[in-house]
């Protein structure tokens, strides 16, 4: 046996991390003396110990490192893997923070950065996204929405706390990346003539704040807002792209759509700011589909999950699709719903907890 400063030189622990450990239900002693309360750990004990002082090092979250420690070597290997793509992320958010903060200390010349971008593909990205747009006068940073233009192409996204949706076009840009917020009466203004330009391109020019839109021979400007727009790939992959989610249900939009707007759909009553809300609950039928519950069953099981069912109504129509995937994974987990032929055109409805 090994006392517990033992095991912390022979680990890379500090006895104080075992000691942690050991209430978080990590890494147990094998024994405790019932008298003076000394932890002893056995010969099997020093290469988990080194496991968890490793995934320390690269800190991965407690709850993972708990599992590694009692998983089998591929599980172990996942883990990783997605810790890694953590890390990776976690880095790309951190260089365009540095930017950004780089911009505040000492602002630069504004460089134009233009897309063209096919006025067909960029009607059907607004539309993916714009029921998601917010409209709380107190919240001017969700007012609008955000184009993140990268490469080779441009990232629509919008959101009102309770919703996010996300689109993209391909584009030729010519100029650096840019995050340009683009206020939703504009975006609005753009949107009425797209269907008139066809499958002619779009120019868009944004220097600084300065927007130039030119869309079906017609000029529109604009400037873009001043608030910061949330980091919404971190939210992402906080809400459904850190793990697979549990169930990935095929359904059919008209279906669900007279389901949702039949009077008699079953709701569960509950309040919101002091409103009356009727939450449509969610979940799995015998044959694996889904499936309106019933108020008698909202709670039972961990297959269900509670949304707005006017929210869901306007993410199946923005979809744009007659087949959908809904993504459920837990009654605290958000909805997803997606498009199984385009993985980039998606929106995701926060759980309303019954």
């Amino acid at each position: 046996m090994h006392s517990i400063g033992e095991l912390a030189r022979a680990s890379g622990l500090t006895v104080s991390a075992l000691r942690f450990y050991d209430s978080a239900g990590v890494l147990e002693p094998a024994l405790v003396d019932p008298v003076t309360g000394y932890r002893w750990y056995t010969d099997e004990q020093i290469a988990p110990a080194r496991l968890v002082a490793g995934l320390r090092r690269i800190g991965m979250p407690v709850p993972e490192i708990a599992e590694a420690v009692r998983a089998e070597p591929a599980a172990v290997h996942r883990l990783l893997d997605t810790h890694l793509r953590r890390l990776v992320d976690g880095l790309a958010d951190a260089r365009r923070e540095v930017t950004r903060l780089r911009a505040l200390v000492e602002p630069a010349r504004p460089v134009p950065t233009t897309l063209r971008v096919c006025a067909a593909e960029l009607a059907a990205a607004v539309d993916a996204v714009r029921f998601a747009v917010g409209v709380d006068p107190e919240l001017p940073m969700l007012s609008g929405v955000l184009l993140d233009v990268e490469s080779d192409g441009v990232r629509l996204v919008a959101t009102d706390r309770y919703r996010l949706a996300q689109a993209r076009a391909g584009a030729h840009v010519d100029g650096p990346p840019a995050r340009v917020f683009v206020p939703v009466d504009l975006v609005d203004r753009v949107r009425a003539l797209l269907d008139a330009a066809d499958t002619r391109a779009v120019r868009l020019t944004a220097t600084g704040t300065d927007l130039r839109v030119v869309v079906a021979g017609r000029t529109l400007t604009g400037s873009a807002l001043p608030d910061d727009f949330p980091d919404y790939r971190r939210l992402l992959r906080k809400a459904v792209g850190e793990r697979p989610a549990a169930y990935r249900i095929p359904v059919d939009v008209a279906a669900l759509r007279a389901a949702l707007a039949d009077p008699a759909a079953p709701t569960v009553a509950r309040e919101h700011g002091g409103e009356p809300l009727a939450v449509t609950v969610l979940g799995l039928d015998d044959h694996g589909g889904l499936r309106l519950l019933p108020a008698d069953e909202a709670g039972a099981g961990a297959v269900h999950v509670g949304v707005n069912g006017g929210y869901l109504l306007d993410a199946l129509n923005a979809a744009g699709a007659a087949q959908l995937v809904l993504e459920l994974d837990g009654p605290v987990a958000p909805l997803a719903v997606r498009r199984p032929d385009d993985a980039d055109t998606f929106s995701v409805l926060m759980p309303i907890r019954l």
